[in-house]
Parts: structure tokens; C-alpha cells; sequence
């Protein structure tokens, strides 16, 4: 008897099936963005020596998919990454500089800091508290480097003047 070997229909359908796998299983540890999925994806795909432009139809084939049965949306990927980076002291442009890397578009970026509805100016005030202690900055040395790190988690320049004023 001779072995029939797999049509191409049939390799599709299975690599199909590998990434959907592999993207549940990403999926199951923390939301992604799509482009994170993507690039995860790729370098998985990769590794089955499939032809690149093939390899991007079914990749965004499979991405699409997992989307419309609801197992990812960068809307929601987009709202718990803002919870966690506000939760670890973060500002509003870096978390929007963060979101931005991850292939979120600006529109989705403001949207999800907005529906936060933190207090930038409490966070700035505790994150710097956390790092200094809660005296004010006695000289002009002191407060800058104080600022210079607000301005680095992401702060405005209002929030960290408010933060940082004695």
C-alpha cells in the first residue's frame, strides 16, 4: 500500500489549527494585542518552514478568527494593560508610549486612559511619596531629581509640579 501524502488544503487546515492552538494557549496566561499575537505567532509558525507569504494569510486568517469568537480584542487587552501599569505607578504617557509599542492604535490608547478615570495628579503625589518619603523636596537639586523621575514614570508636567511643589 502506498501512503498518501497531506494536500496542501489539508497542511493549511492543520497549521490553522497548530496556531489557533498555540494562540489559546497564549491567550490563557494574558491578554495580548494583536500584534503581539502576531509576532508570537510568526516566530512560531516559522519553525514549520511555511512559505512567508502564505504564513501571513494564515496567521491573520487564524488572528481574525480568535477575534470574532471574542478569545482576544486589543480593546480589552488595552484596558487591563492600563489597570496594571497604573497599579505599578505609571502616568499617562507612558502608559500611552507602552500601548503605542504593542500596536494599539492612539484613538484605542486615550479611550482605554481615559475610561481608567484615575487621578494622575493622587498617583504622581503617592508615586513620589513611595520613592522619597512624604517630606518635600528641601532644595532645588532635590526637586529636580524628584521631577525628572515623574517625568520618567509618565507624568504631565502639571501633576508633577503638583506633586512636587513645597
Amino acid at each position: 500500500m502506498t501512503e498518501q501524502l497531506p494536500t496542501a488544503e489539508q497542511q493549511a487546515t492543520e497549521q490553522k489549527s497548530l496556531l489557533r492552538r498555540a494562540a489559546i494557549d497564549l491567550l490563557a496566561r494574558r491578554e495580548h494585542s494583536r500584534k503581539e499575537l502576531l509576532n508570537k505567532l510568526r516566530s512560531r509558525a516559522e519553525l514549520l518552514d511555511e512559505l512567508e507569504e502564505v504564513l501571513e494569510e494564515v496567521l491573520e486568517e487564524v488572528l481574525d478568527r480568535l477575534e470574532q469568537d471574542g478569545l482576544f480584542s486589543d480593546e480589552r487587552f488595552a484596558e487591563s494593560f492600563v489597570r496594571s501599569r497604573i497599579g505599578r505607578g505609571h502616568g499617562p504617557m507612558r502608559i500611552r508610549q507602552e500601548l503605542r509599542q504593542k500596536g494599539i492604535e492612539n484613538e484605542l490608547c486615550a479611550l482605554a486612559i481615559e475610561a481608567a478615570d484615575a487621578d494622575w495628579y493622587e498617583l504622581a503625589r503617592a508615586c513620589r511619596e513611595r520613592k522619597f518619603g512624604t517630606g518635600k523636596p528641601k532644595d532645588y537639586r532635590e526637586r529636580a531629581k524628584q521631577m525628572r523621575y515623574l517625568q520618567y514614570r509618565g507624568f504631565s508636567m502639571d501633576a508633577i509640579n503638583e506633586a512636587t511643589s513645597g
